[in-house]
This record gives structure tokens, C-alpha cells and sequence, in this order.
């Protein structure tokens, strides 16, 4: 039952960083110089994994876990700057309007065939469409309604339209085709740019790594247009939603709010949505991450009237049925287990007996158990190895917020003292057995707390930091380099 791709990236050892592009600098959109400088830093570091959250368009809270959809690419990541070269914006608007203004008059002078050079073009536009049928229209149908709107979820809506009655949906795309036409350009806008940026990295030796989450946000165009796919009452609500239990990050649990699916529907016809999801990844990634892997086997369901999670139970998930069908579909699938918190036998049977590698991360090493799976001396080659994640503190604010006791555990263990944090936990995830060692980038800089990118459990000021353009020296990235040649993990 072991899937393991014939040019599997995991089969020799490597280094990576875990930064989201929206942490990139960049006035006018990321995915253009800024993210080719810190490429360029990433080759001077000799880190060869760039791994980030999901990409889509977020909510107001910003959180990439809870996307408009499970597709699409989140449009303010798209780098304004790189129109100015090919005729659809001119340098002197960038500063003069919004950036929403700023897309719309790029795919009106698009659309009126003025965009010059062979990058952008409408045959490129209609493969793209074309290609992306299966999602894309769905999608731009309900941006262009939520827009038109002002009103930001899809139950609020008038119930013709909530309820995608066939009339409805007709009238509203012949009122708004130039809305629809424009949202779909900049779907194109961004796959264009992040494909030109995937070149860029192979070119210089580094591989993109990304993140699918295992539920979707109940105000995404996915529950909006598969309704039948989820645990909904008839008005569209959800009557049980998904969380987890009590653990390391939350210790009353945490409430997520997300619909849960109808498993036993999707079956029916092989998981198609689940397979075209990850057909859509596979165009972004090299190799992916499926957040929450244990919901596979067994999901904390929760009543939608119960606001605390402890009152939710789990529940059997498709387990091994589902991944059958992902590899039967894409033999050269490659995926990654995100095997954190509650986790069981059952739950690591499944991701073995299916070859996957899984996470250890070195922040939950140090509670004094000589059978701790993150504790260095207890890694596999199979497996990768963080210093902390997107949901953890920074290392060096976790350090500092150690009981004594902790601090002395992390010091025998790592044989250090302490005044060089966090440097001596990077260390020993290079050293680490494991094929792949990643640090955020805010360990990399040695950042405090105030560097943190998100607490579970909470929904303010999360997702907001931000790195500078004078952050990624060469001194660092030196270092960084040194550390890769010492454990083997230089990949020339």
C-alpha cells in the first residue's frame, strides 16, 4: 500500500524555510521581485524547500486556513509592478488609484487587446479558463455576487441566489460578465506570475511546498456550489462543525467552524472534489502538506449550537478508501502527513501503511520523556523536522517563556546554554536524521515574539507580520549555509 513517487524530493536531505509570501516586502503585490530576491537568498542559504500556507483569498480575518475558496490564488498577492511592462497599467497609476481600481483597468486594457508581449494573451487567458472550468466559474460567479452585494456571506444572500436557483445564477452572469471577466483575470494574473516564479526557483535548485487544509471555510464558493458534499441543513448552515479537543496549542480545544463533509456522498463518485483540489495543487507545488491528516482517520465533530469544543466526539473519517483513490489518480502524488496533536495508533497506521512522511517538531521535544517522538534522538530519515511552526511562538520567544525546568531540559539536551537562541534548536534540526530540517524564517532571523504569525484559539492581529527587505543579508545567509554543508544537507 506504500505510494512513493519514482522522483521523490524527500529522497535525499535537505534544508528549507517556512515563510508565507504575504510576509514578503512589496508595495504594489509580492509574487514579482520580492519574491525573486528572497529566492536568491534562499540559494545563497542553500535552502531548497520553500514551504508556505495555502494561497487563497482570505476573509477579513486573514486567515489562509479559512479561504473564499479552495482554488483560486489570493489576489493581493499579485505584484502590480510586473503590468507595467507589458502595457496593461502604466508606473504613474500605482500610487494614484487603489489596487482594486488598479486590477480592473489592467483587465479592461487586457480585454481591449492591449497588453503587449507573449506572456499574457488571450489565447493564454482562454487555456487558462478552459483548463480551470471545473472551479473557476463557480468562483468568479460568486465573488461577482458578493461584490455586487456588499453583503459577505453567501447565506445572506436572496434565497434564489443562496440557493442557486438556475434562473438566477443565468441573470446575474449576463448583468455582470465584465465583474466575471475581471475576476477571472486575475486568477489568471496570479497562476501566471507564481508559474513564472516556480521556473525561477527551478532554475536555481529550489522546490515549492504547500499546504492543503483539510476543511474548507463555510463562506467559500466550494460549500456555496457543492452544498450536497457537506454536513448542511436546508437553508445552507451548518448542523455540525469541525475543532479538535484539548491539547498542546488550546487547552479548552479549539472551535474551527467549519463544515464538515459528507464523506459517505463524496464516495460515490471517487472523492472527484477532493481530486480535483489536489489536481490543482499539483499545478502549484512540487510537494504538499495535508494540514490535519488525522481527520482522515477520525474528525472531532462538534454540534453547530455547542460553542465549546469539548463537547464534540470523534467520528470515523474515510481513511484508507480515500487515499486510495488520491494515488490510484496521481501515482506521483506527493504528500505530507501533518501528523500534530491528538494523535493515535490507528492515526499513524494510516499514514504508514501509505508511506507518507510526517512532522516532528523540536518545540515539543523537551517534556522530559525519553520516548518523545520530537526529541531528536527519536527522528526518522522518512520524516521532517521544524523548529517550530506557523502555529507555534517564534523559537526564541518560546525559549524565553520556558519554566526553569524546561530551559535546563532544552540546554542538557542541545548542550547549550542558551545565549545564543535560537541557533542552537536550528542546529539540531540540520543535525536532525530526518531528510528534511525547516525553520520559519522568523527563527532564521532570530526573532522575539513580537514576530509570531498566528495563536491558535485566537482570531486578532494574527497574519500580519511582516519581514523587511534588509533582513536577508548575506551574513545570514552564510550562516545559514554552513549549517547546510556541515549536516549534508547542501543540495548541488
Amino acid at each position: 500500500m506504500i505510494h512513493k513517487p519514482a522522483d521523490n524530493v524527500l529522497d535525499r536531505r535537505r534544508a528549507g524555510v517556512l515563510l508565507h509570501p504575504t510576509a514578503l516586502p512589496g508595495q504594489y503585490g509580492v509574487l514579482g521581485r520580492s519574491a525573486r530576491e528572497f529566492m536568491d537568498f534562499m540559494q545563497h542559504a542553500g535552502l531548497t524547500l520553500w514551504q508556505t500556507l495555502p494561497l487563497g483569498p482570505t476573509h477579513p480575518d486573514l486567515s489562509p486556513y479559512q479561504s473564499l475558496s479552495a482554488h483560486a490564488g489570493n489576489p493581493a498577492l499579485i505584484d502590480l509592478k510586473e503590468l507595467t511592462g507589458c502595457g496593461l497599467l502604466e508606473d504613474g497609476e500605482l500610487d494614484q488609484i487603489s489596487r482594486q481600481e488598479l486590477l480592473g483597468s489592467a483587465a479592461e486594457r487586457f480585454f481591449a487587446g492591449k497588453a503587449t508581449g507573449d506572456r499574457l494573451t488571450r489565447n493564454g487567458f482562454s487555456s487558462f479558463r478552459d483548463r480551470n472550468r471545473y472551479w473557476l466559474e463557480d468562483f468568479c460567479l460568486f465573488g461577482a455576487i458578493r461584490e455586487t452585494l456588499e453583503r459577505d456571506h453567501w447565506l445572506s444572500w436572496p434565497e434564489p441566489l443562496r440557493d442557486r436557483h438556475p434562473a438566477a445564477l443565468q441573470h446575474m452572469a449576463a448583468r455582470h460578465q465584465t465583474r466575471i471577466n475581471r475576476i477571472a483575470f486575475e486568477q489568471y494574473l496570479f497562476h501566471d506570475q507564481w508559474q513564472a516564479l516556480r521556473e525561477y526557483g527551478k532554475a536555481r535548485g529550489i522546490l515549492l511546498f504547500g499546504d492543503i487544509p483539510i476543511f474548507v471555510a463555510h463562506d467559500s464558493a466550494d460549500v456555496w456550489a457543492n452544498r450536497e458534499l457537506f454536513k448542511l441543513d436546508g437553508e445552507g448552515r451548518p448542523t455540525v462543525v469541525a475543532g479538535v479537543p484539548p491539547d498542546y496549542f488550546s487547552d479548552r480545544g479549539q472551535h474551527w467552524g467549519n463544515p464538515l463533509y459528507e464523506w459517505a456522498v463524496m464516495e460515490k463518485d471517487g472523492y472527484q472534489w477532493w481530486l480535483d483540489r489536489l489536481a490543482s495543487q499539483q499545478r502549484l507545488f512540487d510537494l504538499v502538506r495535508l494540514d490535519h491528516f488525522r481527520g482522515l482517520q477520525a474528525f472531532w465533530e462538534i454540534p453547530a449550537d455547542q460553542p465549546e469544543p469539548v463537547n464534540g466526539h470523534w467520528v470515523p473519517g474515510p481513511g484508507a478508501a480515500f487515499l486510495e483513490a488520491c494515488f490510484q489518480r496521481f501515482p506521483d502524488l506527493k504528500l505530507v502527513a501533518e501528523n500534530l496533536g491528538v494523535i493515535g495508533p490507528d492515526e499513524e497506521k494510516l499514514r504508514k501503511d501509505f508511506g507518507l512522511p510526517g512532522m516532528v517538531v523540536l518545540q515539543f521535544a523537551f517534556d522530559g520523556s525519553p520516548d518523545n517522538p520530537h526529541l531528536p534522538g527519536n527522528h526518522h530519515p522518512e520524516d521532517l523536522v521544524y523548529t517550530g511552526t506557523h502555529d507555534n511562538d517564534t523559537t526564541s520567544g518560546w525559549y524565553q517563556a520556558l519554566d526553569g525546568a524546561t530551559r535546563q531540559c532544552v540546554n542538557r539536551e542541545l548542550g547549550t546554554n542558551g545565549d545564543d537562541m535560537p541557533w542552537p534548536v536550528i542546529a539540531a534540526a540540520f543535525r536532525s536524521p530526518c531528510a528534511v530540517a525547516i525553520a520559519p524564517l522568523q527563527d532564521y532571523l532570530a526573532l522575539g515574539s513580537e514576530a509570531r504569525f498566528n495563536t491558535p484559539g485566537t482570531i486578532k492581529d494574527n497574519w500580519l507580520w511582516r519581514m523587511s527587505r534588509d533582513q536577508c543579508t548575506a551574513e545570514l545567509a552564510g550562516r545559514v549555509r554552513e549549517l547546510a554543508v556541515q549536516s549534508d544537507r547542501l543540495c548541488e
